[in-house]
């Protein structure tokens, strides 16, 4: 599966969140996440454009691969998600064996994020209005497309972005935004 991915800075919320109601999207979630990223033993993540990461939402934990960014207009990569059991103890357990495994941890980022879901041209889009510890305020637009829906998906994804004023892309991920901030001169 492919995540088709746009991320803005400087949006007008309110003027987004209008549109969205009036396209007929629903607030699915109110939630906080916090990613725990790691460096694999093998190869240097950062360096492939890949990311390897302990996701927790509240008490629901996964492990996400994200592949190579495809292009430079949106940040479409492979994504490989997959859900582990709830709760802390099992959070701590994965973070270990990992660790065990060679995988070394890097940094936490953690968000609060609201999700809207809607639908447009065939495909069921995600806006998430996002309030990143250290780094800021975004709104990322996403799609899931399998591969040959790749172009199309783009396509709706950028006239979405469009149609709600977002146009200050923010190409970087939020990995890299807590890593650059952590490492700017206080």
């Amino acid at each position: 599966m492919l995540e088709v991915e746009v991320k803005y800075r400087n949006a007008d919320r309110t003027a987004a969140v209008a549109t969205l109601l009036n396209w007929g999207a629903t607030l699915v979630q109110d939630r906080t996440d916090v990613d725990l990223y790691f460096q694999a033993p093998d190869r240097d993540l950062k360096a492939s454009d890949e990311a390897f990461r302990l996701r927790r939402i509240g008490a629901k934990n996964c492990l996400t691969y994200k592949g190579p960014r495809r292009d430079t207009e949106t940040k479409t990569r492979p994504e490989i998600e997959v859900p582990l059991g709830d709760g802390d103890a099992t959070a701590t357990d994965m973070e270990r064996m990992l660790v065990a495994l060679g995988y070394r941890p890097v940094t936490t980022v953690r968000k609060k994020r609201r999700v809207y879901q809607f639908h447009r041209e065939g495909f069921d889009l995600e806006a998430c209005f996002d309030s990143v510890d250290r780094v800021g305020e975004f709104v990322e637009l996403e799609i899931q497309a399998e591969e040959p829906q790749y172009e199309a998906a783009k396509t709706v994804l950028l006239a979405a972005a469009a149609e709600l004023g977002l146009s200050e892309k923010e190409p970087r991920s939020y990995l890299g935004l807590v890593l650059e901030a952590q490492n700017a001169p206080a």
